[in-house]
């Protein structure tokens, strides 16, 4: 079933080429089916990019998806267009009142800042109380799972030695919890950050289910109330020339980053690097769109209480 999405929303082209079935609004208005309402936060600098890795990664999925694109008002991107965001993205303000069967926060490039100095940070912690009581389960990733883990359950981040970049290896350590059924017993998946949540914090915490970890990165994933928050500390959503451009750019601003680790054959940042991520990160949200939102979302989201 296809992805919602408005009709001149750029990125729709693309997914075509890639025969993602997107349908335009006009289209579904004429379908009497009642779509998955997924909202998406968006706090990532290249909104674009973002927004065709996220909905490349709701598309796999038999069910229909209407995606709406969220905005704080508490801070002006500068690496998007501002005719862009107002065209495609709702503020947040608007939609106080409307109800989602899911919901997404993303990462953004401001870990190394104590959460309460970022600009939009106030701004945040009412969104994420507000889905505690308006949406059946919520997505967090990476930075997103950092600050969702603090705001809900106090528990903090710390900064690493070097930044964690490239693809890693993870085991799965629950199996019998839907979110990884379908699971390899290793499985591979990006890191990109500066900070973590220490893993020995979150194994004390008994509110926490940690699903999958690392050696190396730490825990990836884990969830709380039975999956109306879930954490993913990673990107699995990210393509496959992702971490390429991120190390090309720190590269042009003489920050002498370190090659992705796992990333490029033989290491050398002149071959094309192996997609070995993406079966594993679209069975993660095909699990999360069918066992935490589809099979125990309400048919009417304002008629029933959550």
């Amino acid at each position: 079933m296809p992805i919602r999405v408005q009709n001149d929303l750029p990125v729709k082209e693309i997914l075509e080429q890639e025969n993602i079935f997107v349908m335009d609004e006009y289209r579904a208005a004429h379908q009497d089916i009642r779509p998955i309402s997924i909202g998406l936060l968006n706090l990532m600098p290249l909104k674009e990019d973002t927004e065709l890795q996220i909905l490349r990664s709701l598309s796999n999925t038999p069910l229909q998806v209407d995606v709406t694109f969220v905005r704080v008002t508490s801070h002006v991107s500068r690496n998007t267009s501002t005719s862009h965001i107002y065209k495609f993205y709702e503020p947040f303000d608007s939609l106080r009142n409307k109800k989602f069967d899911g919901f997404i926060i993303t990462g953004a490039p401001v870990e190394q800042m104590p959460f309460e100095e970022v600009d939009y940070w106030e701004e945040l912690k009412e969104i994420m109380e507000w889905t505690t009581t308006n949406v059946m389960s919520t997505l967090h990733l990476c930075w997103g799972a950092q600050a969702g883990l603090y705001y809900h359950y106090g528990i903090g981040k710390k900064d690493l030695p070097k930044k964690l970049s490239g693809v890693y290896r993870h085991r799965v350590r629950n199996r019998k919890i839907p979110l990884v059924r379908g699971f390899d017993d290793v499985f591979m998946a990006p890191h990109s950050r500066h900070t973590e949540v220490p893993q020995e914090l979150l194994e004390a915490d008994e509110r926490i289910t940690i699903l999958a970890d690392s050696r190396q990165a730490g825990v990836f994933l884990c969830m709380a109330e039975a999956g109306r928050q879930i954490f993913v500390m990673g990107h699995p959503e990210y393509d496959r020339m992702t971490l390429d451009s991120e190390y090309k750019r720190d590269m042009g601003k003489g920050l002498n980053p370190q090659i992705p680790e796992n990333y490029y054959p033989d290491d050398d940042p002149e071959n094309k690097p192996v997609l070995t991520w993406r079966a594993h990160a679209n069975n993660l949200y095909t699990n999360w769109l069918n066992y935490y939102v589809y099979q125990v979302t309400p048919y009417d989201l304002y008629g029933t209480p959550f």
